[in-house]
């Protein structure tokens, strides 16, 4: 007989194909037009690093290319994510990609006048980093506004489609533009690329709904997404894991280059492509990410990955031929992009859309802090030894990963309500401002004695989703005297961000609420009370000031 679970899931992967999302005319458009300009920073790369061993021919110095690249995007992810997430996200892809055109057109003018250095190179892949740094959490972000919902999965997967679509075939076009016109030509190219998606986001007439409550600042902006991964398990144990598979990682995209000419024996051409055979492996392995959520779990396809991964790192440590090689690349490329993925992926249907940006800018650091340190790391170990040792121990990193799972297991790859839900404010009897603040909130249940115990683990997951959303100094208390009386109590900074705190509640979150509220037994509902300390600034010497509290009565859902 067949499994109706196994039928269900079967039906949905064929329901929701790969090429579902193309359907939407404006994704359609966006993801040819980066596709473009993903293309042009595969060409970029091939001539900044194939110009770097030109420059010198120190080790170290080609791995910091790659490093110089994605460093910005350790460095600057949290405040990108901020800014998609408080502003509008097309205006914030068209100055982060303005950022990174003038870049390209600049170290395309430092190599046409022959003034180019190793540490000018450094800092023109830094800066053209850095536009794509502030780029990618508005532009992932934005995916779930391009796409029906049901299609999001497939959205994401498309995209790092793009990515190794342009990893397949922009190498070798770079490695023939920089072996027939040189690297100038290279860098030329890269900036006449971003100009597509640049039309695409200019006539892109983004339904912009201007949030209820006014922005936070930046920095309040930027700790309230750390926040939120700090006290979200599951969005907190697929950032380790995607860090420690970019530092484990990080050697074949740092050596690639010294592959080529050392290994190998071969120039710009050879390292185009086998670049080329990697990107080709990951699209392959993109195509494949709808099947294996339906077929394993999570875990089960980020370590049998990881464990391809350090079989092809090895081949390719002890290859001197560039077939094997590139057979090698082929596999390593199609299980990282499955392990990169399925981690974009978890994290997308983890986060809410309120910290969509922070959370995705939490992603990209974790890979790119990831690959930029291993880079550096193993480009050391390269100049200190050798290539080869370099990628054995790389090998070696990674078929250990799996082990992780002890510790940091894969969550489950399911969606859950991820929109605010819309609460009224509470009324309040004081005059207060935005600034009005700190304000207290308690909620006093009664409990079974005999349940005890399951309404404490109920409410450690009910102060996880405070603590997240915006409370802090969150704490449960019970009653000495009165065992079956207990007291839960968090901190808001002002009146406003206790509003926020309330707007931030997804549908998943607010059922873990109507859990805790089951335990309550009592004729009488919970009561709640709204308080604000240190009131000196709302007292009043009139007679006619309004009555100074707010004692009502409320259920828990309003809390």
């Amino acid at each position: 007989m067949t499994d109706p679970t196994l039928a269900r899931k079967t039906e949905t992967a064929r329901a929701v194909s790969i090429g579902e999302p193309l359907r939407t005319p404006l994704f359609r458009r966006i993801w040819l037009a980066s596709l473009l300009s993903n293309l042009g920073l595969l060409i970029q790369g091939v001539g900044a690093a194939w110009a770097m061993t030109e420059l010198t021919s120190a080790a170290d110095m080609v791995a910091l290319v790659q490093t110089a690249l994605m460093l910005p995007i350790l460095l600057l992810s949290i405040m990108a994510g901020a800014i998609a997430d408080m502003y509008d996200r097309r205006k914030v892809g068209l100055i982060a990609l303005s950022i990174s055109l003038l870049a390209a057109a600049g170290l395309t003018a430092l190599t046409a006048i022959d003034m180019l250095t190793p540490w000018l190179l450094l800092a023109s892949c830094f800066a053209i980093g850095t536009g794509m740094a502030l780029f990618g959490p508005a532009w992932q972000a934005s995916v779930s506004e391009q796409v029906p919902a049901h299609t999001l999965p497939q959205a994401v997967a498309l995209n790092s489609i793009s990515y190794n679509i342009a990893r397949s075939f922009g190498p070798a076009i770079g490695g023939v533009i920089v072996a027939t016109a040189g690297a100038v030509a290279a860098f030329a190219a890269n900036a006449f690329l971003y100009v597509p998606l640049l039309i695409v986001l200019l006539l892109w007439r983004r339904n912009h709904v201007p949030p209820r409550l006014p922005a936070e600042r930046i920095d309040r902006a930027m700790a309230s997404g750390l926040r939120y991964i700090l006290h979200s398990p599951s969005i907190r144990t697929v950032l380790w894991r995607t860090f420690f598979t970019g530092v484990a990682g990080g050697s074949i995209s740092a050596l690639m280059p010294i592959i080529a000419r050392d290994n190998l024996g071969g120039g710009a051409q050879t390292y185009g492509l086998i670049l080329g055979a990697f990107g080709v492996g990951a699209v392959a392995g993109a195509l494949t990410i709808g099947a294996i959520r339906h077929r394993v779990s999570g875990e089960a396809a980020v370590s049998f990955s990881a464990v391809i991964m350090a079989v092809g790192i090895a081949i390719v440590a002890l290859s001197g031929s560039i077939v094997l090689t590139a057979v090698a690349l082929l596999a390593t490329g199609a299980a990282w992009m499955v392990s990169i993925t399925l981690f974009n992926i978890g994290v997308q249907l983890a986060a809410p859309r309120w910290v969509a940006g922070r959370a995705l800018a939490g992603f990209q650091a974790a890979i790119a802090g990831g690959v930029a340190i291993g880079s550096w790391f193993w480009g050391h170990i390269a100049q200190d030894h050798d290539v080869a040792t370099a990628l054995l121990m790389s090998a070696g990193t990674m078929a250990a990963s799996p082990l992780l799972a002890l510790w940091l297991r894969m969550p489950p790859g399911e969606q859950s309500g991820q929109d605010g839900v819309e609460q009224a404010a509470p009324d309040a009897k004081l005059a207060l401002t935005a600034r009005s603040g700190p304000i207290v909130v308690e909620i006093e249940y009664r409990v079974a004695t005999s349940e005890a115990r399951d309404f404490y683990g109920a409410m450690q997951k009910v102060g996880r989703t405070r603590n997240r959303n915006g409370a802090y100094s969150w704490s449960i208390a019970r009653d000495i005297v009165d065992p079956e009386l207990w007291t839960e109590r968090f901190h808001c900074p002002t009146w406003l961000d206790y509003l926020r705190h309330r707007s931030r509640y997804t549908v998943a979150e607010l059922a873990l609420q109507t859990e805790a509220e089951a335990f309550h037994q009592s004729a009488e509902p919970m009561r709640v009370r709204r308080m604000l300390e240190r009131p000196f600034g709302s007292v009043r010497w009139k007679d006619d000031a309004p009555d100074q509290g707010n004692n009502e009565v409320l259920p828990i859902m309003s809390a």
